[in-house]
């Protein structure tokens, strides 16, 4: 959770436009375009509520005045203003009733479109250097949590302010026709309340953004202690209370920070209460004296005493809702600034979009250097390297190499520091970001598990296929993952997850599956797969989870399937890449040696000691053959 406030630096980039006034106008905005119906009613219903507390004061000294004149009083000489009383009464509770069926409605519309407009805004985001970025991370938390409730609020504190505002002007006006002075006093009396309303509504903010660290990692540890990918290294290595107790240690730290933050309201509201008792006091004892030497009437002590409470609990109102306001509006400035995001990456260098050509002669990366941050180590260090059309070329090297940010360059989720990726000659900046990932699929080390059926994990890979069953199943035959569908209870229908269960399937917990890694990676696999107008095919480590048989299996299906196609192999298992068109060997963000197989192991370098060690791993140094063995002692 970041600072209301952007921190020096970063003003330009994080402030929306417009302000206090911008704020009001995009909240107004929002509210306007989900529900403007029920904005005017709620409006209307404002305005009324605002009139009702003035109108029963003085419907109640009319009624007191005249019981008290001295004269005889009929019923009929008050019953058209006991009616009217009444009437005020009843027409407080439909409006008090009504208001809140009315806001309930208008605070899900709000919802409704501030969550779809805010994911759209994060679907928009094309790269992963905003996702990676800590403080970007927790802002998009805070906005994520502004769009549920934070427009609505700011709208809600925006119409108390103006109802409050109704009732302080009509009582104010009550209070000049009996007693001037008392205005002033009362207006005095509500400027250190006004004060003391912002102060705390900066504090909560400032709170909030202290304590969300602690809040995301207390939930990090409870998520842990619950999540089904964890639950097995926490039993075994018995961190459950090294993780509890963490959790349960960032909560009290939270929990000190609110009842810091609880006292130092109490402090406050309980010093204003005996100010704004005081003053009531006061001006209480003045209208008893003024009754009794007979300047005012019995009524006009009630619709004083009215008046003067009137203004208070409106003046209250009036403040708590502007610093309800500012402190809603500093948490929807997060869900603006997301909203207004620009994207990093779908800048073109060039001008204007240009459609991707089909690949003929490959993908180029020219003197490419790249890093994380400008305060980070370089990753690639001027890296020249082609990827010829229709041939598959395997990536190699010791972890942190590279290789993986080769991935990300060639996918578009980064692009170069210095120097170009270029599509057949054109910087992948000057394409279309949306067709150059339709003609590029993956399947990363860390591909994901989808709580969806079988059929959906698959059809994913290509969405406006994803009902087609004939293709998913040929794409499962591909990657060698139907046979396992057939055995499930629903086969291709069948939901991959025990967290939660289709409708249909609510009642039959037999069709929720969990599948074996391996399982999951053929899923993965043949998910890549879907998309037939895909031009480059991206395989990181496409065997890993799988035993001996099912490796060799899926190594024959996908050299059939490489043939003719561009395709990019990572692998540690040099053996699985050893029939590659072309091996690069990445070492220290460089490409080090790059050539066939037996072209590289004719080197005596650093692939040649890589396999030779693995190789090693296998067999003795006499099954081993010749030429490649003695590089695993090199």
């Amino acid at each position: 959770m970041e600072d209301a406030t952007p921190k020096s630096g970063e003003a330009a980039e994080e402030s929306p436009n417009g302000g206090a006034v911008g704020r009001l106008r995009d909240a107004f905005s929002l509210a306007w375009d989900s529900s403007r119906g029920l904005i005017v009613l709620r409006l209307l219903l404002t305005l009324v509520g605002g009139a009702i507390p003035v109108a029963a004061a003085w419907l109640t000294k009319s009624v007191l005045d005249r019981l008290a004149s001295g004269t005889t009083v009929s019923m009929r000489d008050v019953l058209p203003i006991v009616l009217a009383l009444a009437g005020v009464g009843v027409t407080g509770i439909i409006i008090t009733q009504s208001g809140g069926y009315v806001q309930g409605r208008m605070g899900r519309a709000i919802e409704l479109v501030a969550r779809e407009r805010f994911y759209q805004a994060v679907i928009r985001i094309p790269g992963l250097s905003k996702f990676e970025n800590p403080h970007f991370h927790d802002r998009l938390q805070l906005a994520g949590a502004a769009s549920t409730s934070g427009p609505t609020q700011l709208f809600e504190q925006l119409l108390g302010f103006g109802q409050g505002a109704l009732v302080v002007g009509g009582f104010i006006g009550t209070l000049l026709v009996l007693s001037p002075w008392t205005v002033l006093v009362v207006l005095i009396a509500a400027v250190p309340t006004l004060r003391a309303e912002l102060m705390l509504g900066r504090h909560r903010v400032r709170m909030m953004t202290e304590i969300s660290r602690s809040q995301r990692r207390e939930m990090f540890y409870a998520d842990l202690l619950t999540s089904v990918v964890a639950a097995k290294e926490i039993r075994l290595y018995g961190l459950g209370e090294l993780f509890r107790n963490r959790m349960i240690s960032e909560l009290r730290d939270v929990n000190s920070e609110h009842e810091r933050m609880d006292r130092r309201e109490l402090l406050v509201q309980g010093l204003l209460g005996l100010m704004g008792a005081l003053v009531a006091g006061g001006g209480l004892v003045w209208a008893v004296l003024a009754a009794l030497a007979g300047d005012l009437s019995i009524g006009d002590v009630s619709v004083f005493i009215a008046a003067v409470a009137g203004v208070q609990s409106g003046l209250s109102r009036l403040i708590q809702s502007a610093a309800g306001a500012h402190e809603a509006g500093l948490m929807f400035d997060h869900y603006r600034y997301i909203v207004r995001s620009e994207p990093e990456a779908s800048t073109p260098v060039g001008g204007g979009e240009i459609p991707v050509p089909t690949l003929r002669g490959g993908i180029e990366f020219r003197d490419v250097w790249f890093r994380y941050g400008d305060d980070l180590p370089w990753v690639l260090r001027g890296v020249n390297l082609t990827i010829p059309a229709g041939a598959a070329t395997a990536l190699v090297g010791l972890n942190g190499a590279g290789k993986s940010t080769i991935v990300k360059l060639l996918c578009r989720f980064y692009d170069p520091s210095r120097g170009a990726v270029l599509w057949d000659g054109i910087d992948v900046r000057q394409l279309s970001l949306a067709e150059l990932r339709h003609k590029t699929r993956a399947v990363f080390q860390d591909f994901m598990q989808y709580d969806l059926t079988v059929a959906e994990n698959i059809g994913i890979g290509d969405v406006t296929a994803i009902g087609d069953r004939k293709r998913i199943v040929e794409v499962a035959e591909t990657s060698g993952c139907d046979d396992f569908i057939a055995r499930l209870p629903g086969g291709y229908d069948t939901m991959l997850s025990r967290m939660f269960f289709d409708f249909a399937d609510k009642n039959d917990t037999s069709t929720g599956v969990v599948l074996s890694g391996g399982q999951w990676q053929r899923l993965a696999i043949a998910r890549a797969l879907m998309q037939r107008q895909s031009e480059l095919l991206i395989l990181d480590e496409p065997s890993a989870g799988l035993d001996a048989e099912a490796e060799y299996e899926l190594h024959c299906l996908l050299r059939n399937y490489r043939h003719g196609h561009t395709s990019v192999l990572i692998a540690h298992r040099l053996s699985t890449i050893r029939d590659a068109d072309n091996i690069v060997v990445i070492s220290e963000g460089r490409v080090a040696e790059q050539g066939t197989h037996e072209q590289l192991i004719g080197l005596s370098g650093m692939y040649a000691r890589l396999f030779g060690m693995q190789a090693s791993g296998y067999a003795d140094d006499t099954d081993v053959p010749p030429g490649e063995g003695k590089y695993a002692r090199a």
